[in-house]
């Protein structure tokens, strides 16, 4: 089990036609099924001029389906992480057309495979040694960057995932609360299962009750804090061999109350789009200490930490954290260097939001700060608009063509300037202070 299949070999392998690839509901796909479906996709795509086809897939499935055909037809997959028209728009630049279960319009082909005739099927070429997958991720200037990702690297990945755990998962289904569109569902909801022969939920679970529902088989969880918050410990759990969070710092009282209902301690890993995985802890304790992958270099410079990695190529990537390491050579987590912030364990871009505000028609400037309330982050944008007054529906509803309905500023203010210090810099304290409870 702790010997994963590379992603190149998923179709040639020696798995039993009958093999169980994903599931949802009572319905079943398998080995055979994916060589179809794969192929029917193949075939298409070998005929088109395109290098380069987004995926946009809400099935799991079908996306692992496109996923091999595209890379098995020679293209290059790029998973933008959402099906927001707006925004593939702006990121078309990226790719030649678009493999998608929505319908989609865009100035580019936009192709469902379920459309695609079907063909005698012929061998697949071989995916090119140096393929890759391209994702994207939120960088600190706030323009959504680019990363790709060798398929060696996602192999080699899986094998450090697959010797820190692949014996203890058995014959379990994955299920996830986590898109498949980002690098963390991707890597454990997609290529995970797939190297290692385990069946995955085709659909994401949105609900504790959803979960509560997988009483058939063991299952391994791959979650959020976001969601562990939100278990139901009146609803009767189901056998987990393990649960993963990813996406989010995990705190203490939610790890702890998770457990109490999981019957099992949650795991957790840290890492980046940019970096893969860096370290794990368990939290069989209050409060563990990260423990880094063993191939995975931390190096302290006068403006950070810097991180090298078999997963990175030759050249280390700068991290948002601050860390705090101990002679043993674990760590914790003390904050963030960037205009960062994770909200519901989505990376959001405050100077991304920002930049789409002072955009819209009636902005001269805007300035967005994270603001708590209770125990929850929600965002404030204060704005300089052009005349005297300011069309705050206009301008949230202007959002959603481009943001997550968590990126949407939630509290407003309205002001002549946004306030600077004698450095001549934005005031963040007196812009924080501009969403006190007590005005």
């Amino acid at each position: 089990m702790n010997k994963p299949l590379p992603l190149a070999n998923w179709l040639n392998s020696h798995r039993h036609p009958l093999h169980v690839v994903a599931f949802e509901g009572q319905t079943r796909w398998t080995q055979a099924d994916l060589i179809n479906d794969v192929h029917r996709i193949y075939s298409w795509l070998k005929t088109q001029p395109g290098e380069r086809w987004a995926l946009c897939f809400d099935n799991s499935y079908d996306f692992i389906a496109a996923l091999l055909a595209t890379l098995h037809a020679g293209k290059t997959p790029v998973i933008p992480g959402h099906s927001r028209e707006a925004q593939l728009r702006e990121q078309q630049i990226h790719f030649y057309g678009v493999l998608s279960d929505a319908a989609l319009n865009l100035i580019c082909p936009v192709i469902n495979p379920k459309g695609l005739a079907c063909t005698a099927i012929q061998p697949f070429e071989s995916i090119p040694a140096n393929a890759g997958v391209a994702l994207f991720t939120s960088g600190s200037t706030g323009e959504p960057a680019q990363i790709v990702k060798s398929l060696s690297a996602l192999d080699e990945e899986i094998a450090w995932l697959a010797a820190l755990w692949g014996e203890s998962l058995g014959d379990c289904r994955v299920v996830g609360s986590v898109s498949h569109q980002h690098l963390y569902g991707f890597t454990f909801r997609v290529m995970l299962p797939m190297a290692l022969g385990l069946a995955t939920d085709a659909a994401m679970i949105h609900f504790p009750e959803q979960l509560a529902a997988h009483t058939s088989t063991p299952l391994l969880f791959i979650s959020s804090p976001a969601f562990l918050k939100r278990l139901d410990a009146n609803l009767a759990a189901p056998d987990f061999k393990r649960v993963i969070s990813a996406a989010g710092k995990l705190d203490d009282d939610t790890a702890q109350t998770a457990r109490a209902w999981l019957n099992t301690p949650v795991s957790e890993i840290y890492g980046t789009t940019e970096t893969g995985v860096l370290a794990w802890r368990e939290h069989v304790q209050p409060a563990p200490k990260w423990l880094p992958f063993p191939l995975v270099n931390f190096i302290a410079h006068e403006d950070g930490w810097w991180v090298e990695s078999p997963l990175i190529g030759s050249n280390p990537v700068q991290l948002d954290d601050i860390l705090e390491f101990t002679p043993q050579g674990s760590f914790r987590l003390s904050g963030r260097r960037d205009r960062i912030v994770k909200i519901e364990e989505k990376r959001i871009s405050l100077t991304e939001i920002e930049r789409r505000l002072q955009a819209l028609p009636g902005i001269e400037d805007a300035a967005v700060v994270p603001i708590l309330r209770g125990n929850r982050i929600v965002l404030g944008a204060v704005v300089v608009p052009c005349g005297q007054d300011g069309n705050k529906q206009l301008w949230r509803e202007a959002l959603r063509a481009w943001l997550e309905p968590v990126a949407i500023p939630r509290y407003w203010r309205i002001v002549e300037r946004i306030p600077l210090n004698s450095q001549s810099k934005r005031a963040w304290t007196q812009l924080q202070e501009l969403f006190d409870e007590t005005r």
